[in-house]
């Protein structure tokens, strides 16, 4: 993908955001990678999404330098680029304050896996990290944040490819993905996701499910023995 249309997609996908009631106001971004050059496109602060256009994008090197763009970054692109240097699949990134998957960050609360729609996307839990300490906020904070989530999935030995989203404990979602538009719709997934287990622990706490069925859901999306959807015969 040439980095005129990586442009575009990011703008697109931004867009998307509240074309999919995840965002209000500036409250959300979206980045995506160009790998082979080493660049990173995404949205700039603080701009209305009514206002936003593909040449308004920002690119950065994996330093997080400016290298194309009048307009100042996201202010969160430094958790962006710590992802995007630890998973080295990732090729796009969201990140939002959506309602559902907030309350959970707030909560300090994992999603836990009890239903097929969950399951079909995360093999696990959803995990919300750790709070962050004085020092890492005093700090480089937004830094520090992309070091959160990549603990977190180290010390629980989880696989960002398995489970391609976090809460960030009293803070809010981030969701990645192998395109732009994937890591958009595991936004999507995870905030619906966030809501109807919101919904299911008021009805039943206990919200029991069998690990088996989880593996199957998963298993039919995702791997050698795929079966969801169509196949591909145009190669």
């Amino acid at each position: 993908m040439k980095l005129q249309e990586l442009k575009e997609t990011v703008c697109r996908a931004n867009i998307d955001l509240v074309r999919h009631g995840l965002v209000l106001f500036t409250w959300g971004n979206v980045s995506g990678i160009d790998r082979e050059r080493g660049l990173v496109v995404i949205k700039p602060s603080g701009i209305d999404y009514d206002d936003l256009r593909a040449e308004m994008m920002v690119v950065l090197d994996l330093d997080g330098d400016v290298v194309e763009g009048n307009l100042r970054p996201s202010s969160d692109t430094a958790t962006h680029m710590a992802l995007y240097r630890a998973f080295e699949h990732v090729q796009g990134i969201v990140h939002t304050h959506s309602t559902y998957a907030a309350a959970w960050s707030q909560a300090r609360r994992d999603i836990p896996a009890v239903g097929t729609t969950h399951a079909d996307y995360f093999y696990r839990d959803i995990p919300c990290t750790r709070p962050m300490t004085a020092e890492e906020i005093d700090g480089d904070y937004e830094a520090a944040t992309g070091r959160v989530i990549v603990d977190c999935f180290e010390s629980r030995k989880l696989s960002p490819v398995f489970v391609p989203g976090v809460l960030v404990s009293n803070h809010g979602p981030f969701t990645w993905g192998s395109s732009v538009d994937e890591a958009v719709h595991n936004a999507v997934v995870l905030e619906e996701v966030a809501k109807t287990t919101c919904l299911s622990a008021m009805l039943n706490p206990k919200l029991p499910m069998n690990p088996k069925l989880i593996e199957k859901h998963f298993r039919r999306k995702h791997g050698p023995g795929a079966y969801y959807g169509q196949v591909d015969n145009s190669h």
